[in-house]
C-alpha cells in the first residue's frame, strides 16, 4: 500500500511527466500494434491461400467407377488427407466455364478428364508432404497424371517461412524500442526524485523499497499505454477498412495479451532503468 501511495504521490507531483510517459509508451506500442496487425493479416491471407493446396489426380478414360471408389477410400485413410472428392467430366467442365467465364466458349464436352481431388489436413501442406501424397497417388494404374502446382506450393511455403522469421525479428525489435522508451521515461522520474531517494537510502530504505514504486509506475504506464495503443490501432484499422481494404483485427485473446505485454514491457523497462540509475545516486 505504501508503494502504491508513493506512486500516486509521484504522479500528482509531476502530472505532465506522467502523461508524457504514458503517451510515449502508447505511441511506441501503437507502432508495435500496427506491425502486429500487418503480420496477422499477412498470416490470415497465407492461410486462406494455403487452404487451396490440393493434389489432383486425373483419371484415364474408361476407368471403372468401382476402382475409383476403392482408391478414394484408400487415399482417404492416408494420415495427411482430410477429404477426397470425385470430380466428373461434367463437373470439371462446369467449373472451368465458371472460373474462366470470358473463355467459356473454348471449353467443350470431353475436353477435361474426370479427377479425384485430395484435400490435405491443416499443418500437413508443406512441399515435402504434398509431394509424398502425390507420389503415392501416382502408383494407381488408372491415374493418368497428378498435378498439385509444385512450384506454387514451394513458393507459398517459402513466403510463409520468410514472413514468420521477419515477423519475429521485427516484433522483437519493436518490443526492444518500447522497453528503451519506457526506461527513458522512468529514468526522468528517477532523476527528478534523486534527492528524495538519497534521503530514503540514508534512513535505511532497501533497494527493493525504493524500486517498488517505480516498478508499479512502469506497470501502470504500460497498462495505460497498451490500452491507448489498442485504441489507436482500432481507429487505424477502421480507417483502412473504410477507405482501402477489408482487414482482420485482433481477437479478444490477442487484445488481452497485447495489453498484458504492455504491462510486462513497462515493468521490464522500469526494472532495467531503475537498477542502472540507483547505482549512480
Amino acid at each position: 500500500m505504501l508503494a502504491i501511495r508513493e506512486t500516486l504521490t509521484a504522479s500528482r507531483r509531476a502530472p505532465l511527466l506522467s502523461a508524457l510517459g504514458v503517451v510515449t509508451i502508447a505511441f511506441s506500442l501503437f507502432a508495435f500494434g500496427l506491425f502486429g496487425l500487418v503480420a496477422i493479416n499477412i498470416r490470415t491471407a497465407l492461410e486462406q491461400v494455403e487452404q487451396r493446396v490440393e493434389v489432383r489426380g486425373f483419371l484415364a478414360d474408361g476407368t471403372a467407377i468401382e476402382s475409383v471408389s476403392a482408391a478414394m477410400k484408400d487415399i482417404g485413410e492416408f494420415p495427411e488427407v482430410a477429404r477426397v472428392d470425385y470430380v466428373s467430366e461434367e463437373q470439371a467442365l462446369a467449373r472451368a466455364r465458371k472460373e474462366m467465364g470470358e473463355f467459356a466458349d473454348v471449353f467443350e464436352a470431353g475436353v477435361l478428364p474426370a479427377s479425384i481431388e485430395v484435400h490435405l489436413r491443416v499443418g500437413l501442406r508443406s512441399p515435402r508432404v504434398v509431394k509424398s501424397v502425390a507420389d503415392r497417388i501416382r502408383t494407381y494404374q488408372f491415374i493418368d497424371d497428378v498435378r498439385y502446382g509444385e512450384e506454387w506450393v514451394e513458393k507459398l511455403y517459402r513466403l510463409r517461412n520468410i514472413a514468420t522469421i521477419a515477423g519475429t525479428g521485427l516484433g522483437l525489435a519493436f518490443a526492444t524500442v518500447a522497453v528503451i522508451i519506457i526506461g527513458a521515461t522512468i529514468r526522468m522520474a528517477v532523476l527528478a526524485r534523486a534527492k528524495e531517494i538519497s534521503i530514503m537510502r540514508l534512513v535505511g530504505a532497501t533497494d527493493m523499497f525504493v524500486r517498488l514504486p517505480f516498478l508499479i509506475d512502469g506497470l501502470v504506464k504500460g497498462l495505460l499505454g497498451g490500452l491507448l495503443a489498442l485504441l489507436f490501432t482500432w481507429f487505424a484499422n477502421r480507417t483502412i477498412n473504410r477507405y482501402f481494404l477489408e482487414t482482420v483485427f485482433f481477437d479478444p485473446q490477442l487484445m488481452f495479451l497485447g495489453i498484458l505485454a504492455g504491462a510486462l514491457i513497462g515493468v521490464l523497462g522500469s526494472f532495467v532503468s531503475v537498477g542502472r540509475h540507483l547505482r549512480s545516486i
